[in-house]
């Protein structure tokens, strides 16, 4: 029976080959400015498209 700590090969291989996270062309070019009312979010190519929320939102969930 294997030690539970030990790691097999492929997984210390696949460790160092693991991809890169996709990140959608719409976060990567979102910057923001802070206002009275709280921070602007937009997009930096269309700076007319912004949001605005009473609550928090996870930019990688609504892009």
């Amino acid at each position: 029976m294997p030690e539970p700590n030990a790691t097999s090969e492929q997984d210390s291989a696949g460790a160092s080959e693991r991809p890169e996270p996709v990140v959608a062309d719409a976060v990567e070019t979102t910057e923001s400015y802070e206002t009275e009312e709280g921070v602007v979010f937009y997009d930096a190519e269309n700076p007319l498209a912004w949001i605005q929320a009473e609550h928090v939102l996870d930019l990688d969930e609504v892009a």
